[in-house]
């Protein structure tokens, strides 16, 4: 039989030590950053090392064999699911963009107060109860003087109300501008994910396994996919192209560089992106089309409406001619200066009294214009309500797809624990090996040939 070392036996049991210091020290590292965000669970991959090739005679048949060396650390692997990935980022976009439409339409909600005692329905109905009065009292001044401040009410409350549109659109083109920037989140995450390319195909083109390194870098993909669409391509060597809100040209991130954009950006931020929080906020500003400029629109027509109506029905200027939309409409300065000028009727020589012009003025309540305002607040409440739905199951799919994920990435310390109970005994029983075959060595060395033995 062909001898085999005495201290081959020593080898096998460090490589089963080194092994289970590995495994612990990989449990050790995933317990610390159990909590970190966008850490991926690691473990230590092992593999039997290829045996000891014995010659031919080696057995008492006298073939070979090969005798087994142990064990051997060949890889740390990082515990991630692509697939997983690209439906989290999917989601995200989704989410990102309902959430940022439901708080723009909440604040709209809110300036509308409807129902309320402040709203546009509120003052309308007043003023057409000032009609009303008047066509009761078409002699009496209090009671056009009555009319004439809550006219002027009413014409304050549009304004007012187109006002505050304006301002939601011109935050949404604030906000939009500063994500877009070159100070932005996005381009600041694309220069990172660009200078970890380079760290990350450095690291594998010299043999090193860079988890912590492709767990940053998920991470800032995961923070993008908040505003826009996010498509990631593998180039091989570690290192990634980054297509950004469903544009293919030009890529945010192409491998160790990112875009770096000339003012106006809207090469790669065409209006709308493809879903994110850039997607809503386009949407939700100023532009010709978008959300906010079709409520005003609708606020314009209602209250073109009311002036033609309302100026047709008094014969003369009751609303200035000048303001036919809901950021210009006011009462006539004559009006406001003379309240007396209000025309009650347009009989010639009409006896004390006569109040036709008043009595169609006031049947104008529940006409075209009301209706025109009322199909507005039912269009801006439907879609508010919607956003709110779509923003919930947003909410809802995002975090079952990050569940399914975690179930893949995330760290378990109950797993981790039992892990750490494991490669303890099995460090253990190497280390008794390594004492056995220690004992055994000192018998031969030392003992041999002694008297006694």
């Amino acid at each position: 039989m062909t001898g085999i070392s005495s201290f081959f036996g020593i080898q096998t049991s460090l490589r089963g030590l080194l092994a289970q210091q590995a495994g612990l020290d990989v449990t050790a590292h995933n317990i610390a950053n159990a909590e970190t965000p966008g850490y991926s669970r690691q473990t230590a991959q092992l593999e039997s090392v290829t045996g000891l090739k014995l010659a031919s005679g080696a057995l008492a048949g006298g073939g070979g064999a090969l005798l087994g060396g142990g064990v051997d650390v060949t890889a740390y692997a990082r515990a991630r699911d692509a697939f997983a990935d690209i439906q989290y980022r999917a989601q995200a976009s989704l989410h990102g963009n309902a959430e940022t439409t439901t708080s723009a339409l909440s604040t709209v909600e809110e300036s509308l107060n409807e129902p309320g005692t402040t709203g546009i329905s509120a003052l309308l109905s007043k003023f057409w109860d000032a009609w009303q009065a008047v066509s009761n009292q078409p002699e009496d001044p209090a009671t056009k003087s009555a009319l004439a401040v809550t006219a002027r009410a009413l014409t304050d409350g549009i304004r007012s109300f187109d006002g505050q549109l304006s301002a939601v659109g011109t935050n949404a083109a604030s906000e939009l501008a500063g994500i877009t920037s070159a100070n932005g989140p996005i381009l600041q995450n694309a220069t990172a994910i660009a200078r970890l390319n380079g760290e990350i195909s450095a690291a594998i083109s010299a043999g090193r396994q860079p988890n912590d390194l492709l767990d940053q870098r998920d991470k800032l993909l995961d923070e993008l996919s908040e505003y826009g669409q996010v498509t990631v391509t593998d180039l091989q060597n570690g290192s990634i192209q980054v297509a950004f809100g469903g544009v293919a040209t030009p890529l945010l991130v192409d491998d160790t560089t990112a875009w770096a954009p000339t003012a106006p950006a809207t090469t790669l931020f065409p209006t709308p992106a493809a879903g994110g929080r850039i997607g809503a906020l386009q949407t939700l500003s100023l532009v010709p089309g978008g959300t906010i400029d079709g409520y005003r629109k609708e606020l314009d027509a209602f209250a073109a409406k009311l002036v033609s109506d309302v100026n047709l029905a008094h014969g003369t200027p009751f609303f200035d001619t000048a303001g036919t939309t809901a950021a210009t409409v006011a009462v006539d300065a004559g009006i406001l200066a003379a309240p007396t000028t209000i025309r009650t009727t347009n009989l010639a020589g009409a006896p004390a009294g006569a109040n036709d012009v008043a009595r169609g003025v006031a049947q104008l309540r529940s006409g075209a214009a009301d209706k025109l305002y009322a199909g507005f607040v039912l269009r801006v409440g439907n879609e508010s309500l919607d956003a709110q739905r779509r923003e919930g199951s947003s909410a809802a799919t995002l975090a079952s797809a990050s569940d399914r994920r975690a179930s893949v990435s995330g760290v378990s310390l109950d797993e981790e624990m039992a892990n750490m109970i494991r490669f303890q005994r099995g460090y253990q029983a190497s280390a008794r090996t390594m004492s056995t075959v220690d004992e055994m060595l000192d018998t031969l060395i030392n003992r041999t040939g002694r008297v006694g033995l």
